[in-house]
C-alpha cells in the first residue's frame, strides 16, 4: 500500500538504506542512491550515469563546475563497497556523449577501473553513447537478458514482463504538509521498471508526463520515491504534474 513520508531530506543517503521492489517475480533491493541490487544474482544496476556531462557543456560555452564525473563515480563507489557485486550493469547514457570517455581525467579513469576490478561490467548502449568505447573496460551490449529479467536503456511501448531500462529520468511530486516534494523514483507496475537517473547532473522528467503512459498505461503504476533511508511508494494517480 502506498505510504505517506512523514518528511523528506535533502541529504543524500547512505550506500544500504533501502526498500524492495519486485519486477516480473524477481525481488530486487532498492537502494535509497537510485540503484537495484539483485542478491540472487550478485548484479548491481544503475541508469543515465551520463559521466562528462559537465565537460560536455563546457564545450558549447556552458560552463558548469567539472566535478560531476568525480562525484557520480564516488556515489557509485559506496555502492560496490556496500555490496560487493559480482556484475556491474549500467543501462545506457552512461557517458553524455561519445567524446566522453576521452575526457574522463586520469584520476576519473584510474577510480573507473578500481570499480571494474574482480567483477564483471557491462555496459549498456544508450541514446547518448551508442557505440563501444575505448579504454574504459567492461564489456558492451544493445540488450541484456538473465533469468526473468531483460536489461536496456529506453523502455518499450507496453513495456513486456521483466522489462527493467533507464531512459526517462522519472521523478514523482507529491503535496507534503502543505507544499509540494519532488523525488527522483522508481517507477513501476510490478511487471517492468524505469530505473532513476543516476548522474550527479542528470534532471528528470515527472512521472505524469505521457511517456510513463505509453510504457504502464495511464497511472496504471506506482513512484517508489527515494528518502533519506527508505523508499516512499505513491500510486501515481496519487502524484501531481508540474
Amino acid at each position: 500500500m502506498a505510504q505517506t513520508p512523514s518528511a523528506f531530506f535533502s541529504r543524500q543517503p547512505d550506500a544500504g538504506a533501502h526498500g524492495r521492489v519486485t519486477v516480473a517475480g524477481v525481488a530486487l533491493a532498492a537502494d535509497c542512491l537510485g540503484a537495484l541490487y539483485w542478491p540472487e544474482e550478485g548484479l548491481l544496476l544503475v541508469a543515465d550515469l551520463h559521466l562528462e556531462k559537465g565537460s560536455s557543456f563546457a564545450r558549447r560555452g556552458q560552463l558548469l563546475p567539472p566535478y560531476d564525473t568525480t562525484e557520480t563515480l564516488g556515489r557509485l563507489a559506496q555502492l560496490v563497497t556496500h555490496y560487493a557485486p559480482r556484475t556491474v550493469i549500467a543501462l545506457g547514457d552512461n557517458f553524455h556523449d561519445g567524446g566522453g570517455p576521452a575526457r574522463l581525467s586520469d584520476q576519473d579513469r584510474v577510480s573507473l577501473s578500481a570499480l571494474q576490478r574482480g567483477r564483471d561490467w557491462i555496459w549498456i548502449a544508450g541514446n547518448h553513447d551508442p557505440d563501444p568505447a575505448q579504454g574504459i573496460g567492461g564489456t558492451f551490449a544493445e540488450t541484456l537478458v538473465l533469468g526473468a529479467l531483460t536489461f536496456r536503456h529506453k523502455p518499450s511501448p507496453d513495456a513486456p514482463d521483466g522489462e527493467i531500462a533507464g531512459h526517462l529520468h522519472p521523478v514523482a511530486r507529491v503535496a507534503q504538509r502543505g507544499r509540494a516534494v519532488s523525488r527522483r523514483c522508481f517507477a513501476s507496475d510490478g511487471k517492468a521498471l524505469v530505473m532513476p537517473a543516476f548522474g550527479a547532473y542528470t534532471g528528470g522528467l515527472n512521472i505524469r508526463d505521457h511517456a510513463f503512459a505509453a510504457v504502464f498505461g495511464p497511472r496504471k503504476f506506482t513512484a517508489h520515491m527515494l528518502g533519506e533511508d527508505r523508499l516512499y511508494a505513491f500510486a501515481a494517480s496519487r502524484c501531481l504534474a508540474d
